[in-house]
């Protein structure tokens, strides 16, 4: 018994060891060429109300419930959520507004963990459409390390990222 609890202290000590290791922050990144202006694109963007249009979280608990701040659109315009499992609880706020260049907003979610993270979505003419890039960048503290450790951050919102994408493809591309 003491040699198993011996081996799983070292085996602990060294996962902890390993998940220290890992970078002090995080970025993800996905990005589509949507057949819009970029003026239309823009303004399914700088307008929080519209997201649930087009956000992969809103799909995913329908009945979350959302408050809005501030502006309607643009910088200091903000939303609060409260939703299930899948979506969690936060808030976002317009930081910056460029029309038809990018929206950048940070992000304070409460649950399911404590983080405190930027995004920005840009967009850049391509062709007859528009380049969009959706990145989100933050700190990583050591509880968050070993979560990275134990779960692909950059594939399970990245996922997030691309359905996003492809959602406000949709809207974009139907004239909306």
């Amino acid at each position: 018994m003491t040699t198993f609890i011996l081996l799983f202290l070292i085996a602990l000590a060294g996962f902890l060891y390993f998940a220290s290791q890992k970078p002090d922050t995080f970025r993800i990144e996905r990005s589509a060429v949507l057949s819009a202006p970029t003026e239309r694109v823009f303004g399914h963007l700088n307008n929080l109300k519209r997201w649930n249009e087009w956000s992969p979280w809103a799909k995913k608990d329908p009945a979350m419930t959302q408050t809005y701040s501030g502006p309607s659109e643009g910088i200091g315009s903000a939303q609060a959520w409260d939703g299930n499992r899948n979506v969690g609880k936060g808030r976002m706020e317009i930081i910056e507004s460029v029309p038809s260049v990018k929206v950048r907003y940070k992000l304070d979610f409460e649950k399911p963990m404590h983080a405190n993270n930027v995004a920005t979505i840009s967009l850049k003419p391509e062709g007859p459409g528009t380049r969009v890039t959706w990145v989100m960048e933050g700190p990583v503290p050591f509880p968050s390390k070993i979560m990275h450790t134990l779960f692909d951050m950059d594939k399970m919102i990245g996922q997030d990222f691309e359905a996003g994408l492809a959602n406000l493809q949709k809207l974009v591309e139907s004239g909306a």
